[in-house]
């Protein structure tokens, strides 16, 4: 009776009746319930009817409200919506993109949000939308996400030829929709090294910012990891900044005071919707190449819907027309691969013809080792994200905290190498049978 009167209740509110203090009394009765139906077991049963108050919690959430996600992004369609042209070499061809964008994480997302200025883009993307997905949504599901190992998870599990397990995401999104949040900016001397112009840089910081960055709320728990790093000598105390100074300091965190998260699938919103088009589920399969002048030239990419049917995807015959792949460090040698670039010999072993010879595709993957004490601490403690950053000027390392809501709570406190390193844990050490032994469930 209690659910079917909040669901009545709330299904009288307006959006703009829809303030943090009602959202907030909700959350409390939707909790109080929990406890009255089943005192001796709450936490056990609240799992067994956690998809209806996964539900009930997304639609209380003030960032997504009454309105359906294709509302505000009209663009978002799926794969099997996509009509696709005959020939990759037709001028003028409605279907034709200025830009082809494979891969909606943190890089495809901002530039799928900032080139529709100007041109036409076409985003192509192997995973779903966040907005739906309540693992992925809420930081107290956090957990879920990566423990999750089907088809369908937002995160996908692998582990690499030296033996070092992983995630990668498989959303809209991208690592944004999986990782533990926390936000900051890069140091001065990496913007240098690549050349960036250090203005327009701190412009796009300030665009992503506004839009997804929040200032977090510590803990009891990250208190002490601030008086802990403070008291080894990882100084000065630089409070809250996004910037990337040493010392100790509390970052940037994309989950808002409710424990919302917020991805770079929602700097999508800034697009123009007139110029940009979303497709979800489609896994791209390879850029299609013109060789017919003196250097290959990418005219299209293919890549097969959420059916399995085959679609081709073309650019529009233009100068600045280009194919992008972001992908990431995994993705994105794995496409070009699959197109026809990279070591002869390898391609050749796998039946791809060879468009570009190119030995250094798919070779010197790297990746910031991180190390990690799990503890059980005495009560139970709420669900935390990575917020605290200890930056010493002797060695590249971060100290984080995080912390997952169940029964009994287990904690860790990790240190992560900012400076990439070849997987270096000894295979015997990172099985997957030794993963599951000590995952924590």
């Amino acid at each position: 009776m209690s659910i079917c009167m909040t669901a009545c209740v709330w299904g009288t509110l307006g959006p703009r009746d829809i303030t943090p203090g009602i959202i907030q009394y909700w959350r409390i009765i939707v909790k109080w319930y929990c406890i009255v139906v089943n005192s001796a077991s709450p936490w056990l049963w609240l799992k067994q009817t956690n998809s209806f108050f996964a539900w009930l919690l997304n639609i209380l959430s003030p960032c997504q409200g009454l309105q359906d996600y294709h509302d505000k992004y009209p663009f978002i369609r799926k794969a099997s919506s996509f009509s696709s042209s005959a020939s990759f070499l037709t001028n003028g061809n409605n279907n034709a993109y200025d830009y082809i964008i494979v891969g909606g994480g943190t890089a495809g997302c901002p530039l799928a949000a900032t080139l529709p200025q100007n041109f036409s883009v076409l985003l192509l993307e192997r995973g779903g939308v966040p907005f739906t997905n309540p693992n992925v949504s809420f930081l107290e599901n956090f957990h879920i996400t990566l423990a999750d190992t089907s088809s369908t998870s937002a995160s996908q599990e692998f582990i690499s030829t030296d033996g070092v397990l992983n995630a990668r995401a498989r959303v809209l999104g991208g690592g944004s929709s999986i990782n533990a949040g926390f936000y900051t900016r890069a140091s001065k001397r990496f913007i240098e090294k690549f050349g960036w112009e250090a203005k327009l840089v701190n412009e796009s910081y300030q665009w992503v910012e506004k839009q997804i960055v929040h200032r977090p709320q510590l803990s009891p728990w990250q208190r002490a990891l601030r008086d802990s790093l403070l008291d080894v000598g990882i100084s000065p105390f630089n409070g809250f900044t996004y910037d990337h100074i040493y010392g100790t300091k509390v970052g940037g965190t994309i989950f808002d005071r409710f424990g919302r998260r917020h991805t770079a699938a929602e700097l999508l919103a800034s697009g123009n919707p007139h110029k940009l088009t979303v497709m979800i589920h489609a896994t791209v399969l390879k850029v299609v190449f013109d060789t017919t002048g003196k250097r290959p030239k990418a005219v299209g990419v293919m890549f097969k819907d959420e059916n399995g049917k085959k679609v081709q995807a073309i650019l529009a015959n233009k100068r600045q027309s280009e194919v992008i792949l972001s992908t990431g460090a995994i993705g994105a040698p794995q496409v070009l691969l699959l197109s026809g670039i990279g070591p002869k010999a390898e391609l050749k072993k796998l039946n791809i013809s060879v468009v570009l010879d190119n030995k250094f595709v798919g070779t010197g993957m790297a990746d910031n080792p991180m190390n990690a004490i799990l503890f059980l601490p005495i009560g139970q403690l709420s669900s935390l994200s990575y917020k605290l950053l200890g930056f010493p000027s002797w060695v590249y390392t971060l100290s984080l905290a995080v912390g997952l809501d169940s029964p009994v709570t287990a904690f860790a406190a990790t240190m992560v190498s900012c400076q990439p390193r070849l997987g270096s844990c000894p295979p015997f050490l990172q099985t997957k049978d030794h993963h599951k032994l000590y995952r924590l469930t």
